[in-house]
């Protein structure tokens, strides 16, 4: 029976569905791998076989999958009602998240934008920022600066920022100009530099940037600590604060952009506490709802919120929404995420597993073909080189990433490559021998793909 539904489900999948980035010519010709069900850490395909979830679907499982308490929440907020707008009306769990996240968040962080996904919560930012300035006296700041490598999501907007010319150059007629910071990628850096002695030269560059963009530029905007589809890049010590420092001197709003490094993932609830940096605009996405349901949020200071305070005729309002904007079901599964980060003590049991995983991927750096591993916490990259000595990539279309990830799935663990860089970000409520076992299939597929 399971064998007939697994052929059917195939079947409709490669003649109806459209998976994102994902070569379809590829994924028609080959075997899927259906994903029935999910419990804890582990994912579990129409023929039964488990598989550790190495990468928390996406980098949104924050309690693992099935959580009984979330569970409920959504049941019984479904019992009361499935969604009901926020454009003129109001719902109790919309209101209960946002000041929630308020009492969490950086400080001055006080005001909720609900959207559906961290390529919206972007947007929604840029267009805050922008309106905001229109709207304050500045209307010359109508630029944005964003880092070299950034990804900031899919939609136009949050494209134009990207800097990431594999997935955007095809959309370059559409975009609007950027100015572009240098990436403190030090494995690789674009300056020519060392990293162990150069002074966080990428941040002394940025700083001349904004020194002399500054005056026209709206706002700054960040992947805090790391830069997530660009490979896992971990910025320096220091980084963050100095660039936040500069948008301060210069009057341009700090956008963080928390979609992927919130909720735990870099080792505190929000990435930019570790440098003391309250920005002006915070988005979230991702494990926002635990990773049950589609949920984003733009949140922001008073002082932004005030800039769009007038009378109706003044037209400051913000015109822009949602038709799902603060779902109750999705709020409902928020809240039940939040009450198990205080339930479970998850930032305080997730430290010593952050060590664990640093201990356990000291034998992973040492492969002949690992030119680096960067860890942040639980957001790992390791990537992948032809020689370890010049650190010369493998040609693109011998695919090492993707041939790992699949010898890794016939071991039992899920991973998935950017490239060639391997990324590792299981759920934060993991048990710790599970999170051994993800390393040490990492480190088994990686031998067995690169010494083949």
């Amino acid at each position: 029976m399971k064998e007939q539904a697994m052929k059917r489900l195939m079947t409709l999948d490669h003649k109806y569905l459209w998976h994102p980035f994902t070569q379809m010519k590829d994924w028609m010709e080959d075997e899927a791998v259906i994903i029935e069900r999910g419990r804890g850490e582990f994912l579990y395909d129409l023929q039964g076989r488990a598989y550790l979830d190495g990468v928390s679907s996406l980098w949104v499982t924050v309690h693992g999958h099935g959580r009984p308490e979330i569970n409920q929440a959504v049941k019984d907020q479904v019992d009361r009602i499935s969604h009901s707008t926020l454009l003129g009306l109001a719902n109790p769990a919309s209101i209960e998240l946002a000041a929630r996240l308020a009492e969490i968040s950086p400080p001055g962080l006080k005001r909720t934008f609900y959207s559906d996904a961290g390529a919206t919560a972007v947007e929604i930012a840029l267009k805050m920022a922008f309106q905001y300035c229109r709207q304050t006296g500045s209307p010359q700041r109508k630029r944005f600066a964003a880092l070299n490598l950034a990804y900031h999501g899919d939609t136009i907007g949050a494209v134009s920022v990207g800097g990431m010319d594999l997935f955007h150059t095809a959309y370059r007629p559409l975009l609007f100009e950027t100015v572009r910071l240098p990436s403190p990628y030090c494995y690789r850096c674009e300056l020519e530099k060392d990293p162990s002695d150069c002074g966080l030269a990428c941040a002394a560059a940025a700083e001349k940037i904004l020194d002399r963009e500054g005056p026209t530029l709206a706002a700054l905007i960040i992947e805090p600590l790391v830069q997530g589809a660009a490979g896992m890049i971990t910025q320096p010590e220091g980084y963050l604060r100095r660039l936040a420092a500069a948008c301060r001197r210069h009057g341009v709003l700090l956008i963080a952009d928390e979609v992927a490094v919130g909720f735990g993932r870099t080792g505190t609830m929000f990435a930019c506490t570790q440098e003391q940096v309250a920005p002006d605009l915070l988005c979230l996405g991702k494990g926002l709802s635990g990773g049950y349901l589609p949920l984003a949020a733009t949140m922001t200071t008073e002082e932004v919120f005030n800039g769009f305070l007038g009378e109706y005729d003044e037209f400051k309002t913000f015109f822009h929404g949602h038709t799902f904007t603060g779902n109750p079901v999705a709020c409902a599964a928020g809240l039940a995420s939040l009450d198990l980060f205080v339930k479970d003590e998850t930032l305080k049991n997730l430290q010593p597993k952050i060590q664990r995983l640093a201990d356990g991927l000291k034998p992973i750096s040492e492969l002949e073909h690992v030119g680096q591993v960067r860890q942040r916490g639980f957001m790992v990259g390791i990537e992948l080189v032809e020689d370890k000595e010049t650190r010369k990539p493998y040609p693109p279309g011998l695919r090492i990433g993707h041939q790992v990830i699949l010898e890794a799935r016939r071991r039992g663990v899920i991973l998935r490559p950017l490239g060639d860089v391997l990324i590792l970000m299981p759920p934060l409520a993991i048990a710790p021998e599970n999170l051994d076992k993800i390393v040490e299939i990492a480190q088994a597929s990686i031998r067995a793909v690169t010494r083949g």
